[in-house]
């Protein structure tokens, strides 16, 4: 870790205009010595425990986010300083997108204004994340290089333009790209105020262009040797589909296997082909951190995710960080339960560890449908849930507002006003006096969630691929609904990926895996070995159906679960949108809806049944089987809130898993710390709310004025950290 010390500010290859010359001669061959790849292994490489015991990298805590001085007259960045010093500001995210300044053509580098940025940061006092400039390519290099450009699922080449805008196969590009990150790191890899380097920008985005497939052939020997290995993982008779030369296989595109983006003939290639997309991103990421190691071998390397964005594998990306970093966004609409799982599902990519918002918005979007402005108060209170759930800095997009572009209307510390007492600075303000009195203590919480819910993406790409039985089984949603019913009761809930053993399992009292299609080699074996050494496992429809080809599992649903659960399903129904089924639930009146397995008892208890008139009703509908000294939960439909809530409320009681009552999306959760705990007591509504905190009556605050009350008013939006012994 690098201290914050005095060291005086210069730079590599002192020269009086400040730019460095090059000149280079690609091999563009098929055999490029740049055209390597990470070696194909399922997803499933962790080695050592999953739980991480770890510090956050940094000194004090990071206030700050997304600086685009190079946007602005050299005369702006005084005020701009002036203002952000006054709301206590202490970071500054840079050169995200500058490539193109960076390097006017192939053979030149000028880094003089970004000289000067870092020279005004460094004077005020500012710690930097360094950004590589990666995302969106300069114009020289898509017009003399044409192939660095993307193809779409469509099969249109690219022209430049846009960002995210680069063949992540391209060996041109990945050879631009590499060389600046190194040489960024040369030039100010030294600095003690530079204190995370931030590769590129928020990867995304496939392509399916020549360079492309070509990597796609070499990935596909790699990971099956043979054609008749390939031929049996991908069920290639369907539709004669059979293969007999590598040259025959070609992205699935709209114009060879694709029926939509989400849908493919052979759906084991469209899961193969997102597992290589994700790999191939993923090795630009690692040519860069390479690169900068180079360089600078020690200061913390990350790049920014997007909580559960579809496209890539965060679980195998965060081995390749040194520290999580993602973008905040949630809707005008977005359900604070959904916010809290994206925040717990970043702290759980490393196994707990501390996390940075590096980005979110102080007031509004500009992307989304409708970019309803936070209300007053808000932004503290989305912060300060972000901190409770894992976050160990607080950074925004953006410190100030751009004048033009598709973001100029993007919400920013300074806006267009151009006044330094807008509404939003005041709140700044006020969080970033907060902060500055309070970061240290806020810093290196852990989460003792005793629930652990499965999130897995090949199982997010299999389900959605799923061609039936209903369009509305959505991934995220699923895994969202049965998070919801943990945060009603605010019950900590651990986000885990499906590999872990059962060893590792055995930290959580429960574990959860709705719609746990996919079942990848190892992960029922660890199931059982945990539920016989007394665990409790809930899963769902829509699980122990497919293998890791996404080939299904002959014997009837769920699959390998079957003996487990002590349940068999033989049919799916698909309800048709906007109905439901009843459900008795004990004696509790509730309903399914989506779909519902009809399902025959083989040991299990069952704990409710459908109602209507249907031919299943009277079925099981949901279900508990004794396993060893633990036990198996399956629920057949897509239960409503009650229903998940009178699950989640008998879990409570024969786990005693730690919860606590408050008011709908009022949210109570804590973090560890040596010698304390801090409980964050977060209103999340527009509305006062009264809570009963006679628990913790006499306890000092952290953020609040007063010891604690046996009732406690929050005001709209407000927030209240209360400390605690450990």
């Amino acid at each position: 870790m690098k201290l914050l010390v005095t060291k005086q500010f210069v730079f590599p290859n002192d020269d009086s205009a400040r730019k460095f010359q090059h000149s280079s001669t690609l091999n563009l061959n098929n055999g490029s010595p740049f055209m390597t790849h990470l070696p194909y292994n399922g997803g499933n490489n962790r080695k050592g425990g999953f739980f991480v015991t770890s510090h956050t990298p940094f000194s004090r805590f990071l206030f700050g986010g997304d600086y685009n001085p190079e946007q602005w007259p050299r005369s702006v960045w005084a005020d701009d300083m002036q203002i952000l010093t006054d709301v206590h500001m202490n970071e500054a995210t840079i050169n995200v997108f500058s490539w193109a300044q960076l390097q006017p053509s192939e053979a030149e580098y000028d880094f003089s204004t970004l000289d000067d940025i870092v020279a005004t940061l460094t004077k005020n006092h500012f710690d930097i994340v360094l950004a590589t400039s990666t995302a969106a390519l300069p114009a020289w290099l898509a017009t003399r290089y044409p192939e660095v450009t993307r193809t779409d699922y469509d099969g249109r080449h690219a022209q430049f333009g846009g960002r995210h805008n680069a063949c992540p196969n391209s060996p041109v590009f990945r050879h631009y790209s590499a060389l600046l990150a190194g040489k960024l790191a040369e030039r100010y890899g030294h600095l003690a105020n530079v204190v995370c380097w931030h590769i590129s920008n928020e990867y995304g985005s496939y392509c399916y262009c020549a360079n492309c497939a070509r990597a796609f052939r070499v990935w596909l020997r790699q990971k099956y040797g043979s054609l008749t290995a390939l031929n049996d993982a991908w069920y290639t008779h369907f539709w004669g589909h059979t293969f007999y030369d590598w040259e025959e296989i070609v992205p699935p595109t709209a114009l060879s296997d694709g029926i939509g983006p989400d849908h493919i003939v052979l759906s084991a290639m469209g899961i193969d082909y997102r597992r290589f997309q994700s790999d191939s991103l993923l090795q630009n990421l690692v040519d860069e951190k390479t690169a900068i190691r180079d360089f600078d071998p020690d200061t913390p390397i990350t790049t920014n995710m997007m909580g559960t964005f579809k496209d890539l594998d965060y679980f195998k990306w965060a081995k390749a960080l040194d520290i999580v970093s993602w973008d905040s966004y949630p809707a005008y609409d977005t359900p604070h339960s959904e916010v809290a799982m994206r925040h717990d599902l970043m702290r759980g990519l490393k196994g707990g560890q501390p996390f940075m918002l590096m980005e979110q918005t102080p007031s509004q979007q500009n992307w989304q449908p409708y970019n309803a402005t936070k209300r007053p108060g808000q932004m503290r209170a989305m912060s300060y849930q972000a901190i409770a759930h894992g976050a160990d800095t607080i950074q925004y997009f953006q410190l100030h507002q751009g004048r033009g572009g598709t973001e100029k209307f993007h919400g920013a510390i300074i806006s267009h006003a151009d006044h330094d007492e807008t509404r939003i600075i005041r709140e700044t303000r006020a969080l970033g006096s907060e902060l500055a009195a309070t970061g240290p203590q806020l810093m290196n919480g852990r989460t003792h969630a005793k629930v652990g819910i499965i999130f897995d993406w090949e199982n997010y790409w299999s389900l959605e691929y799923s061609s039936g039985p209903s369009v509305e089984l959505k991934y995220v949603d699923q895994i969202r609904r049965y998070y919801a019913a943990f945060y009603r009761q605010n019950v900590a809930v651990d986000m885990i990926p499906t590999n872990l053993s059962a060893t590792e399992m055995a930290h959580y009292d429960v574990i959860v895996a709705p719609v746990l299609i996919m079942v990848k080699p190892g992960v029922s074996a660890a199931l059982h070995q945990y539920v016989e050494n007394g665990g409790t496992f809930v899963t769902t429809y829509m699980s122990g159906i497919n293998d890791e080809n996404d080939q299904v599992i002959m014997g009837g649903y769920p699959g390998p679960f079957r003996d487990l659960c002590g349940i068999w399903a033989e049919e799916i129904d698909a309800l048709p949108p906007h109905t439901s089924i009843p459900v008795q639930f004990g004696d509790s009146h509730v309903s399914g809806s989506i779909v519902a397995n009809v399902s025959h008892l083989e040991g299990a208890q069952n704990l409710a049944s459908y109602g209507g008139a249907d031919f299943y009703a009277d079925t099981p509908a949901v279900t508990v089987n004794p396993w060893g000294n633990g036990q198996a939960y399956y629920v057949g439909t897509v239960l409503d809130d009650a229903g998940l809530d009178v699950l989640v409320d008998r879990l409570i009681q024969e786990k005693q898993l730690a919860h606590f009552e408050t008011p709908t999306d009022v949210e109570l959760t804590t973090r560890y710390y040596d010698g304390y705990a801090l409980h964050f007591l977060i209103n999340n509504t527009a509305h006062p709310a009264t809570v009963d905190t006679s628990r913790f009556t006499g306890l000092p605050t952290l953020i609040g004025t007063n010891a604690v009350q046996a009732e406690t008013i929050l005001a709209p939006y407000d927030v209240l950290v209360i400390k605690d012994k450990e």
